[in-house]
């Protein structure tokens, strides 16, 4: 048994057109899985997804380009389904994609923000893991992957909202993996600390703000995609068969400093 092979593995990925997503895509692909490139715009899944084929598919079809707006539930129906109609069922589930509009003060957060951030980044997490839960359940396997923020183990005066909603990312996990580890599905959660993506792009763009993160950082700098792709490979094959209900924290120590 090779612990890293996803081979025959069928992963869907929502928010995969560019940073952690794309990454997780790519290297997922490389490691033998079929994927499932999905965001909102039908041209950028469609790029992503070509170039998928053209660098890990030897002449195959190894990535399927889907288009979903994570805050509509047909939609996300939609991308299951049609997922299911192509490969026939879904091995690994990675819930990434994520918003966070607002920048400041919690106390400046309206209520229609409040509720698209928790929309967005907890309530589609829970309705996709729903979706796909049964099938895993009755093949007895499968493993979902969503990816948090270590903003959801602490709190933030400029990210309030979103850390909130990351920290319900690490409840929805730990419930699904209490809930269906008898039935050989687990739930992990991706903790990044600051990397180097357009969404994260306010936090590292600045150079003051970059300096205050990466001062007391171990490492002394923020990360990169690909570095966080790697976890979820881990997460998705046998090598971490025997792991559950867990938040990997990948910070450059951040969190310890």
């Amino acid at each position: 048994m090779q612990l890293f092979d996803l081979s025959g593995k069928i992963a869907v990925i929502t928010g995969s057109t560019k940073g952690i997503g794309e990454a997780i895509a790519h290297r997922m692909a490389e490691h033998g899985a079929k994927v499932v490139v999905s965001s909102r715009k039908a041209d950028a899944c469609e790029n992503v997804a070509g170039a998928i084929n053209q660098k890990w598919g030897k002449g195959k079809e190894v990535a399927l380009a889907v288009p979903c707006n994570i805050n509509q539930r047909e939609q996300l129906e939609a991308l299951i389904a049609k997922t299911r109609a192509k490969w026939g069922r879904i091995d690994v589930l990675v819930c990434n994609a994520a918003i966070n509009p607002v920048f400041g003060s919690m106390a400046n957060v309206q209520d229609d923000a409040f509720d698209k951030i928790m929309g967005a980044n907890v309530r589609s997490n829970h309705t996709l893991c729903n979706l796909v839960i049964p099938e895993m359940v009755e093949r007895k396997d499968g493993s979902i992957i969503i990816v948090s923020s270590i903003g959801g183990l602490r709190g933030s005066s400029v990210l309030g909202a979103y850390c909130i909603s990351k920290a319900a990312d690490f409840a929805l996990a730990r419930n699904i993996a209490v809930e269906y580890g008898a039935h050989n599905v687990r739930a992990n959660c991706i903790a990044p600390g600051l990397v180097k993506t357009d969404f994260a792009k306010a936090l590292w763009d600045n150079p003051a703000i970059l300096e205050r993160s990466t001062s007391t950082a171990p490492l002394r700098r923020i990360g990169e995609p690909d570095e966080i792709a790697g976890a979820a490979v881990f997460l998705a094959s046998k090598a971490a068969a025997f792991m559950t209900g867990q938040a990997m924290v990948i910070d450059g120590g951040v969190t310890i400093s």
